[in-house]
């Protein structure tokens, strides 16, 4: 039987738990306050973060791990015995962090077997792509089988997000296809879906209340009754979230679900207050 490895990268949106049960690895992002570097989980959290934007008055920049940060990830994996690396990582449309573990992979064929995979999502979506990933590799399903359920899993994944203030999405370069759509905002409040790798505008409600209870509608029309797994995720909104969450769970066919914080590297481009609900397949 191959031992596989799952490993993602630090925008994957999982309560701790899940990483140590699934034994899930994580290369981090890179997180820039002017000349000062931090990796995303190892030397930076999120009260430091949210804390260093507030002292500074500026939103950090990110970059993706490099192809050496994710070749020494592979190896040390390596030499712990695994003979095949399952890679899976935020969308490559709006990040280069797929592209960095496709160059990595290449460099490291002759010391272990690596396959990138584009989840062409983010956050939770990616996250429980990647306990489905472990769980099946647990139990002996090959490496073949664990992406065609990527696959189908990929396609009907949805992801929608509310804002709670525009101001990190203006200054984010990132997400620069949707200025339009935020700067005429002002006092309304946007929904924005990632679908296909992409983020696109979903609607503008008057206030906060609308929009989560839009989101939810829009979570329930994406999963209509079949059994999904259901998250929120949120930036320094735990109250909303839960509720979020306990609503979800009474209109959703709920089989997991779970309130996570979004990782730093999400939440420098949708700031504090953001709130999304992911729906993901079972």
């Amino acid at each position: 039987m191959p031992r596989i490895k799952v490993l993602t990268d630090s925008t994957c949106d999982l309560p701790a738990s899940y990483f140590r049960d699934y034994a899930i690895g994580v290369v981090p992002i890179n997180i820039q306050f002017g000349n000062d570097s931090y990796q995303e989980g190892v030397t930076i959290d999120q009260t430091t973060f949210y804390k260093k934007v507030d002292e500074l008055g500026i939103i950090p920049q990110t970059s993706q791990p490099s192809v050496g940060q994710f070749a020494e990830a592979y190896r040390a994996c390596a030499k712990q015995g695994f003979d095949t690396i399952l890679s899976i990582h935020v969308t490559g449309k709006l990040s280069g962090t797929m592209n960095s573990a496709l160059l990595a992979a290449q460099e490291v064929e002759k010391e272990i077997r690596v396959l990138p995979y584009d989840s062409l999502a983010g956050s939770a979506g990616l996250g429980y792509m990647c306990v489905d990933a472990a769980q099946m590799a647990r139990v002996g399903t090959s490496v073949e089988e664990i992406i065609a359920r990527l696959d189908q899993a990929r396609a009907r994944t949805r992801i929608f997000l509310t804002l709670a203030t525009t101001r990190y999405a203006q200054m984010s370069g990132r997400i620069s296809h949707l200025q339009g759509f935020i700067a005429t905002l002002l006092n309304v409040k946007p929904i924005i879906s990632l679908q296909e790798g992409m983020l696109n505008p979903s609607g503008r409600v008057r206030s906060r209340q609308a929009a989560l209870a839009q989101m939810l509608d829009l979570a329930k029309e994406a999963a209509g009754s079949a059994p999904i797994k259901f998250a929120v995720i949120h930036g320094e909104a735990r109250a909303e979230a839960d509720q979020l969450l306990e609503q979800g769970k009474r209109v959703l066919n709920c089989q997991d679900a779970f309130v996570d914080d979004i990782a730093i590297s999400l939440a420098v481009h949708f700031g504090p207050g953001v709130i999304g609900t992911v729906v993901y397949p079972v």
